[in-house]
């Protein structure tokens, strides 16, 4: 019931989240002080954006150089999975749940917060919910901060390794439902192909990786829409 759901419970279940967290944002850290940004700027990005792949493809777009209108429609792009996950929780929360407590705790939804917060029984909480993000959003902006510090710190031939963990994060997010769905799969290879065309063919090359990555995966998941319709639930 919605009653157990308490702060310390939503804290404990956000540890898994953080530990996880804390590896991947010391990557992203890394990578955004090895650009050139300041420790303190990378750790604001953290501290302002919880969404990892949105945060790695805009701070790419803006070491880069990108204009501000593609970094702003690539993140727009990449993040707009958030609002979906938004309305689905906006159906399970607390009644009790003020306007202004929505508006604050729907910053922390994430991929993961959110199949934690889906999974439990009954209706959740202020309470609950403040401490499933409070923990994620700690381990974020904390490994974030300790992998800009430690760029300066740490030989050039151990950087280069850990500069692939964000790349083994993107691997591991779409490895395993692309084994269990073969839908998830062609749209992966589309995106995949259509990646490899706009980087070898001559004069579509010449587009920035910005837009490159709008039209690559507007064009994925508009086709896997059209060939792949999910079924409406039978009314009961």
């Amino acid at each position: 019931m919605s009653e157990q759901l308490t702060f310390r419970k939503g804290l404990k279940d956000g540890l898994p989240i953080c530990l996880g967290y804390v590896s991947v944002s010391f990557a992203f850290g890394m990578m955004a002080t090895q650009g050139g940004l300041p420790v303190w700027v990378a750790l604001l990005i953290s501290m302002t954006n919880l969404t990892s792949a949105g945060q790695v493809a805009g701070t790419t777009l803006l070491l880069s150089g990108g204009l501000y209108i593609e970094i702003a429609v690539t993140t727009f792009v990449i993040n707009i999975r958030y609002m979906l996950m938004s309305l689905s929780l906006s159906q399970k929360v607390d009644a009790a749940m003020t306007n202004l407590q929505r508006w604050v705790l729907s910053f922390g939804v994430t991929d993961e917060i959110f199949a934690v917060a889906m999974q439990q029984k009954g209706e959740i909480n202020a309470r609950y919910f403040s401490g499933l993000i409070l923990t994620p959003y700690c381990g974020w902006a904390l490994g974030t901060f300790l992998g800009a510090a430690a760029t300066g710190i740490l030989p050039e031939s151990l950087r280069s390794a850990l500069g692939i963990a964000i790349y083994g994060m993107f691997i591991a997010i779409i490895i395993p439902p692309s084994r269990s769905s073969k839908p998830i799969l062609r749209v992966v290879l589309l995106a995949g192909a259509l990646s490899c065309l706009f980087t070898w063919t001559p004069g579509l090359n010449l587009l920035s990786s910005g837009w490159v990555i709008i039209i690559c995966a507007v064009a994925a998941s508009a086709l896997a829409a059209l060939r792949y319709p999910v079924a409406k639930e039978a009314q009961t």
